[in-house]
């Protein structure tokens, strides 16, 4: 058990360690742009933003401000016969595990 969470944790420490360093190779890469591309790109950045939350904020009222926004509960047709038998077959196989190792103990 402690070497399974000695392994969890070295993976987390890599994960973290990769995680840091591709953090200051984009800070350095940010640096080393000019002030005003760096400008620039906030701008843009900040845009996009503005623009998705914009939007978003517009489908939502649309979407609530409608009528007919009523939750309507259906019978689900996509589902397989195939998939209810196989598992179905699986379930009877546990089953008769089951009464066996039962009846080893009933036994005893």
């Amino acid at each position: 058990m402690s070497k399974l969470l000695n392994a969890n944790n070295t993976d987390m420490k890599k994960l973290r360690d990769t995680i840091e360093n591709y953090v200051v190779k984009v800070e350095n890469h940010w640096k080393v742009l000019p002030v005003e591309r760096q400008k620039f790109l906030t701008k843009v950045f900040f845009g996009a933003y503005c623009f998705l939350t914009v939007t978003v904020l517009i489908n939502v009222i649309v979407s609530t401000g409608q009528r007919s926004n009523t939750i309507s509960i259906d019978h689900i047709d996509g589902i397989s016969t195939k998939s209810v038998e196989k598992d179905s077959g699986q379930n009877d196989t546990v089953e008769s595990l089951i009464k066996i190792e039962y009846e080893r103990f009933r036994k005893n």
